[in-house]
C-alpha cells in the first residue's frame, strides 16, 4: 500500500509538472498598451501599474503591459475608439462614457447613488454590474473589472460654493456625458464637455472657472496651481470600467486569458483599496493649499430637488426597470 501511494502521489506531481508545462507553453510573448487620461499617481494608472507587476511576475517575464498614462495615446473618447478598433489593448475610464455605446451605462452618471466605495463594491461586483458588463462585447469591448476612481468634488477659481445658489454663472467643465452636462446646466452653471486632457490648460487660460473630479485627480493633476476654491460635495461616485479590446482578446489562448483575468482580480482589490487611501490623504494636502468647505445637508437636499427633472428624465432613457433594480439591490444592502 505504501509503495502505491508513493507511486501514487509521484504520478500527481509528474502530472502536475506537464500540466504546469502545458500552461507555459500557451503563454506566449505578448507586449500590451493600456492608455489612461490621468496623470501619473492617479488611482487607474496605479492600478494599471500593480496589474502591470503582477502580469510579469505571473508570466515569468513572457507577457509585460506597458502603461501609458497623461492621455499621450489620446483622450477617452480616442482611447475608446482605438481599443474598439484594436490598436490599443486596454483602457480604463469613467463607467459612465460608456453610455455613448450602451445606453444604460448612463445609469453610474446619476447624482447621490452610492453612499460609499464598499457598496459601489457589492453592486459592480455581483449580477447588476455583470449585467451591464455583459452588453459590451457586440461593440467590441470588454469590461474586465470596475476600478474606483471615487467621489467627485467641485474646484472652481472664482468663489467659494457654500450654497446651491453659488454654482450660478460658473463654466464648470465637466466629462462629455449628457447627464452630466444637464445636471450642472440645471443647477444655473455653464457646463463645458471637454476632454481630462485640456483642463489644466482651460483653467489657466480663464477658458473655464472650475471642474468636478475626485480629490486624487485634483492633486495629482496638480489643479489646485490653478484653483482655489474647493467644495466636497460627493455628488457623484465614479467606477472605473477596465476594458479590453474584444478584437484583441479574442487572438489569446485561454491560459493567456486566465492569466490576464486572475491577476486584474488582484490587482482590482489594492486599486481600490488604494484609491480610498489616497482619497484621504489628498484631501489632507489640498487643504494646506485650496480653501476647502463642506456642502452642508440641506444645500445637498436643495440640488436634489432642483436636479430631478434631469433624473426622471435620464431614467426614462436607461429604462426605469433598471433604475428601480438598482434601487432595490441598494436597499437590500442597506438593510444588511
Amino acid at each position: 500500500m505504501k509503495i502505491k501511494r508513493i507511486v501514487g502521489c509521484a504520478a500527481l506531481v509528474f502530472g502536475g509538472l506537464i500540466f504546469s508545462a502545458a500552461v507555459q507553453a500557451q503563454v506566449n510573448e505578448h507586449t500590451f498598451r493600456i492608455s489612461i487620461a490621468g496623470a501619473a499617481g492617479h488611482p487607474s494608472v496605479m492600478g494599471a501599474e500593480k496589474w502591470a507587476e503582477l502580469v510579469k511576475q505571473k508570466s515569468g517575464g513572457k507577457m509585460q503591459i506597458k502603461v501609458f498614462a497623461d492621455g499621450v495615446l489620446g483622450g477617452d473618447v480616442q482611447a475608446l475608439s482605438a481599443v474598439q478598433g484594436g490598436t490599443i489593448d486596454f483602457t480604463s475610464m469613467n463607467s459612465g462614457i460608456l453610455q455613448t455605446q450602451v445606453k444604460q451605462f448612463a445609469i453610474f452618471d446619476f447624482p447621490f447613488m452610492f453612499d460609499n466605495g464598499k457598496e459601489a463594491d457589492a453592486i459592480l461586483d455581483g449580477q447588476f454590474g455583470k449585467k451591464l458588463a455583459d452588453l459590451l462585447p457586440a461593440r467590441g469591448l470588454l469590461n474586465l473589472a470596475y476600478w474606483e476612481l471615487g467621489f467627485r468634488n467641485i474646484t472652481n477659481s472664482k468663489r467659494p460654493i457654500s450654497k446651491a445658489e453659488d454654482l450660478a454663472g460658473l463654466k464648470i467643465r465637466v466629462i462629455q456625458s449628457p447627464i452630466y452636462i444637464e445636471t450642472f446646466n440645471a443647477l444655473g452653471a455653464n457646463a463645458v464637455p471637454m476632454p481630462f486632457t485640456e483642463v489644466y490648460t482651460a483653467m489657466e487660460q480663464k477658458i473655464i472657472d472650475g471642474h468636478e473630479n475626485p480629490f486624487a485627480v485634483i492633486e495629482t493633476s496638480k489643479l489646485y496651481e490653478v484653483q482655489k476654491y474647493l467644495t466636497v460635495s460627493n455628488h457623484i461616485y465614479n467606477p472605473q470600467s477596465v476594458l479590453a479590446s474584444k478584437k484583441r482578446w479574442d487572438t489569446l489562448t485561454h491560459d493567456e486569458q486566465a492569466l490576464l483575468t486572475a491577476t486584474l482580480a488582484e490587482a482590482t482589490k489594492w486599486q481600490r483599496l488604494n484609491s480610498r487611501e489616497l482619497a484621504e490623504k489628498s484631501l489632507n494636502n489640498l487643504k494646506k493649499s485650496m480653501s476647502v468647505n463642506v456642502l452642508p445637508p440641506e444645500e445637498v437636499a436643495k440640488i436634489r430637488i432642483k436636479i430631478k427633472p434631469v433624473i426622471e428624465k435620464f431614467s426614462t432613457n436607461v429604462g426605469p426597470e433598471l433604475v428601480a433594480e438598482l434601487q432595490s439591490e441598494l436597499e437590500k444592502g442597506r438593510k444588511k
